[in-house]
Parts: structure tokens; sequence; C-alpha cells
């Protein structure tokens, strides 16, 4: 950090709008730090000598000759395995009563890894969520999100996917948290006994809508750490997305920018692109694999959030309420892998492909049925058969609920095929049938 005692103080505002200051500074660069009468703030825009700063905890009270310091960096996170098992706010200063990390400082923010030194992602990284790892089975290094209405348990899924999966460390970003979302992931990390291979970066919905767009920079910069320094395998869990972007809309709507579709910043793609391209496979086996939450307005995926986060990512998971079961599913018609094909048959058992597609296509038969019986046609015995399978299907494999090894989801396809239909109904390889058929 610049030496305090050779600061240049600025003590005149041009213009001051609700989350921003603007004033003539030389020598300031972008996405520089200050200190605006004692909040602090970040560099959003310069033009020429003009600067215009965001100021985190808003502007109100502040007076056109207060006082401003640059601090000459961008954010910094001081990385070491002090990490590990901790909770931060927005600016990676603990919130769970322990001592300050020491390490490194490293600036947040900064670029994506150099394309010539990814690899194409092969490793699988197993969930435990049957929706996930036999329908759409994540890669690492890979990016997708979960598309979930805001009464889904998203929540709770992130905290399951992270106590599953088989990864050496997990990075939580927490942007727009209620109190009770704070501490059901403390809780929840804690009472597992997996704090030591957990770090989180949270903000609540106590604290500034602003302060949420430090979260993916400060999550990443720890995820790089453990990925690019310790050739650890990675996974960042990042929620909620939408309450992110909707920090990037404030943000750009008191700084008298045009909003673009749906009222977001014309800048969104790239925003998010900035966050979701870190992920990457490394030659040397570190990794890092994003998930994030993006809440939808009434299951509406045309929203600009969604419909770039679609371009961005290498497929989504989506969660709906099943109507038959009560249950809370990944949704295997709307989900999708788009890396799938990396890891199965190759990493998996080499009936994967197979089941898979069967269960999915036995499913839609079934709600064919259903959209038959709804318009009063008469159902056939397989149409039967199919509703049947369904309920089980989505309570034994679909459901949230479930958390087996690949290996029980796949012997678990093959009793329910077994129980509701015959062989050759499935479509399946008759070598293949030989084989695993459960008769």
């Amino acid at each position: 950090m610049a030496n305090k005692a050779y600061q240049k103080v600025y003590t005149r505002l041009e213009a001051i709008t609700k989350a921003t200051v603007s004033l003539h500074a030389a020598g300031v660069s972008n996405d520089e730090l200050a200190t605006v009468e004692g909040r602090l703030a970040q560099v959003v825009k310069t033009k020429g000598d003009l600067v215009t700063l965001q100021v985190f905890a808003g502007t109100e009270g502040i007076p056109t000759n207060a006082e401003v310091s640059f601090h000459g960096e961008p954010p910094t996170l001081k990385v070491s395995e002090q990490l590990s098992g901790r909770f931060f706010n927005a600016y990676g200063h603990p919130i769970d009563g322990g001592p300050e990390v020491e390490g490194e400082e490293r600036q947040v923010g900064g670029p994506s890894v150099n394309p010539y030194k990814r690899r194409q992602p092969s490793e699988l990284i197993p969930t435990g969520i049957a929706g996930i790892d036999l329908n759409n089975t994540l890669v690492s290094g890979q990016k997708i999100p979960f598309f979930a209405d805001p009464d889904q348990p998203y929540n709770r899924v992130m905290a399951d996917v992270a106590l599953r999966a088989d990864v050496d460390k997990i990075i939580l970003g927490g942007m727009g948290l209620s109190n009770d979302d704070y501490l059901f992931f403390r809780h929840a990390f804690e009472s597992a006994g997996a704090l030591d291979k957990i770090v989180s970066f949270v903000n609540t919905t106590e604290e500034p809508p602003v302060e949420r767009l430090l979260i993916p920079d400060m999550a990443l910069a720890a995820a790089e750490y453990f990925a690019v320094d310790k050739n650890e395998k990675v996974l960042v869990l990042l929620t909620d997305m939408t309450l992110y972007a909707d920090a990037l809309s404030i943000v750009s709507n008191r700084m008298d920018q045009i909003p673009s579709k749906d009222s977001m910043p014309g800048s969104l793609y790239s925003d998010l692109a900035k966050i979701y391209e870190k992920a990457v496979q490394l030659p040397d086996g570190g990794s890092i694999t994003i998930i994030a939450v993006t809440t939808l307005n009434d299951g509406d995926i045309t929203h600009a959030i969604p419909d770039n986060t679609g371009y961005i990512t290498e497929g989504q998971l989506f969660l709906r309420a099943d109507s038959d079961t009560g249950k809370v599913i990944v949704d295997p018609f709307r989900s999708l892998s788009r890396l799938k094909q990396l890891v199965q048959g190759k990493k998996t058992r080499e009936d994967h492909s197979q089941v898979m597609n069967a269960g999915v296509r036995l499913y839609a038969d079934a709600q064919n049925a259903k959209t038959k019986l709804e318009n009063g046609f008469d159902l056939s015995d397989y149409d039967l058969r199919c509703l049947d399978y369904a309920k089980d299907y989505a309570v034994e494999l679909l459901s949230i609920d479930v958390n087996i090894k690949i290996d029980q989801m796949l012997d678990t396809a093959w009793k329910l095929f077994a129980k509701h239909f015959k062989p050759e109904e499935t479509g399946i390889k008759q070598s293949l049938i030989d084989k695993y058929w459960k008769s």
C-alpha cells in the first residue's frame, strides 16, 4: 500500500450522486481504492483527469469539500493456508472473531489464466446428487449455474454440493445472504467437520449492496492461490449472481448510464464473463470449477441475467418442484452439462451414457402419458408403467435429497428399469443388458 505520509489529499468534489463522487485527480488508475471522508471507495471511471469513485457505503452526508485520498492500488487479499476454515467480509477482513490472515498480498480481479496454459477438463467432480452426477456430470474446470426460483432451497443444495464434492478446497462467495443463510452455511460447515477445506466470503443483506461486487473477486483470488500455487482442485460456489447483477445495476443507474435490457447495464455480459472465465483446468493438476446460483423471476430464463449467463457458461442445472412427488429435483429436460461426455464412460462405468439416455427418455414418455391423461385420452399399459416409473425415478434419482455414489445411481436406474419395463423397451445395447439387467 502507498505510504500514507506521501499521499495527496484532495478536498474538492465536482459531483455527487447516490453512489458515486467525481473529482479531478492525477495519476489514478481504474479499480484503485480510495478513502472518501473515511469511507472506502473504488475508481469506476476515468476521463482525462476526472475520476469517478464508487463509495461502497453510499454518499449520504458527504460534503463537496470531503477529504479524498487514493491508496495507489486496487483491492487486495492476503493469501496463505491460514484462509482455510475462515469467514471474511467483502474486503477480506475476518467476520468469525478470528485473527487477521498473514500472507502474501495479492491483487483481486486480475485477468483470467492465459488460454495457452489451459487444459481440456477431464476430471470428474462427483456431488452425490444423482440429478447432477448421472444426467449432468460435472467436470473440473467447468463453469455452470443453478437456475432456481427464489423459493427453491438452492443454498441448501450449494451446501450439500460443498460437503459432498471430492475436491481439495471449497470457496463460498455469498452475495446478499440473509443472516439466516449465513448462519446456515456456517453451521452446516462446522457441524460436518469440513471447515478446514472451506473458505467463505460473505456479504449479508444488512451490508451495502455495492459491496457484493467485491465478493466474486475475493473468492476467485483465494481460489487462484490454492489452484495455481498449491495445485489443488478448487470448487467455487457463488450465490446469488442475480443479486450481484442487481448491485451492478444500482451502480450504473446512479452513474446515469443508459440501462440495457431489463434495466441491466450494457456491460453485464463482460461483467459476468470476467467472473466465469476464471474457471480453468491447469496442466499441473490444479483446477477452478465454478458453480453459481442465478435466481429467476417466476421461472423467466429470458431475463438478461440468465440469458447472458447461458452464453458464457457450459450448461445449467435447473431446480424445480416435482408436482407428483413433492420433491425438489434437478430437471432432466432443462438441465445440461456441455462437458459431461468428457468423463461419462471414461472416468465412470461403461453403461453410464446408455443408462442416462434411457432414464431420461422413459421419463419423457411419462410426461407424454401425463399430457394424454390431462386431455382425456385413454392410457396404454406402457403409459401407466411410465407414470409409475416417473415417480420412482424422481424420488430415487432426480431428487436433491439423494446422496449416493455414481455406481449406486447406475445400479438404481437398472433396478427401476427392471421393475417397470421389459429389456427391449429401454433401448439399451444388448451387451449392457446382458451384463447389468437386474432381473
